[in-house]
């Protein structure tokens, strides 16, 4: 069935995600199948969810509230038909059922999985956020956030708020590739591979990368203000939102418990510093953050959310020093 990240388990009882599977771009190109327009695309989201946050990040950074319409989801999964068993990502009934959570505006969606089904009536992967909706076709460009990411930070340029804003410049586009590429792989998805592990052994391989990786960036972080240097990049914004989530809801649910981002001088102090960058902060919903992981009945049955330890990230940093 498809829907489940349970199901990107393997014999070994390691975590394995799947790739995404819609992978078509907008263009500043005004011929393109889908070119650059105000008002022509909606972005749904999950607070929860890192992947899609760091797209809702990257999109309020860049100043494109004007632009592209979006939706967030209710914090918790559940039944996406009444004719099967599948969970998944679901809207409220109406705007006041859940905070933050919206209605489909669109199609009238009751989940995500709709969504899916109205862009493939064949489709058999799963039912993933972040979704980058086409109005004018009534279909998905996209549902892989690291390309959404970079449509978000180029191709509306010439509608952005903040077009000087460049969270890939060509001069930093190789550096910023083999930092994503380890800190996703140890970091982002790393802590997702000590969460969903089912046996002792991957765990134990996962959490230890986890740590290396992070030791790595507290270095670099001892020596400039961001990833790459004194700019903010999309590696940062791809870094923060695992950090963000980390003492929260890693640290309690997935078992990354050796170490806390506030124990770490300045993965901390980092952490703030891009959490007090213009629109970041409206992109973090700590209490769908804890909520959701706490849902997950296969890391706490009991469904018991933790109850701190209620960082303020908006208290001052050290990082201007650099």
């Amino acid at each position: 069935m498809a829907g489940s990240s349970l199901e990107d388990i393997s014999a070994s009882g390691a975590f394995m995600r799947k790739p995404s599977t819609f992978r078509n771009a907008i263009s500043r190109d005004p011929n393109s199948p889908f070119p650059a327009e105000a008002g022509r695309y909606h972005l749904y989201v999950s607070y929860g969810c890192p992947w899609a946050s760091r797209c809702l990040a990257c999109f309020k950074i860049k100043g494109l509230d004007k632009i592209i319409s979006f939706t967030a989801v209710k914090i918790n999964w559940a039944r996406t038909k009444d004719t099967d068993e599948h969970m998944g990502w679901v809207f409220p009934a109406s705007s006041t059922e859940e905070p933050g959570a919206d209605p489909d505006p669109l199609n009238g969606a009751k989940s995500i999985r709709e969504l899916y089904e109205i862009a493939s009536s064949n489709y058999s992967g799963r039912y993933t956020v972040p979704v980058l909706w086409d109005k004018k076709t009534k279909t998905i460009v996209n549902n892989e956030s690291a390309e959404i990411i970079r449509m978000l930070n180029t191709e509306f340029n010439d509608l952005a708020e903040n077009p000087e804003l460049d969270l890939y410049p060509s001069h930093l586009q190789s550096q910023i590739d083999e930092i994503n590429g380890w800190i996703y792989e140890d970091i982002n998805n790393g802590v997702y591979k000590c969460g969903f592990a089912r046996k002792q052994e991957p765990y134990d391989e996962a959490v230890k990368k986890l740590y290396v990786a992070l030791d790595k960036c507290e270095e670099i972080l001892s020596k400039q203000r961001y990833l790459c240097g004194g700019t903010v990049t999309e590696a940062d914004i791809r870094l923060f939102v695992t950090l963000i989530r980390f003492d929260e809801a890693y640290a309690v649910y997935f078992k990354c418990n050796k170490k806390l981002i506030r124990e770490y001088p300045n993965l901390f102090n980092y952490t703030k510093d891009i959490f007090q960058l213009p629109g970041i902060s409206s992109t973090v919903k700590m209490d769908f953050i804890k909520k959701g992981y706490g849902s997950l009945s296969s890391n706490n049955p009991s469904g018991i959310i933790a109850c701190g330890p209620d960082i303020d990230y908006s208290s001052p940093h050290d990082r201007s020093r650099f």
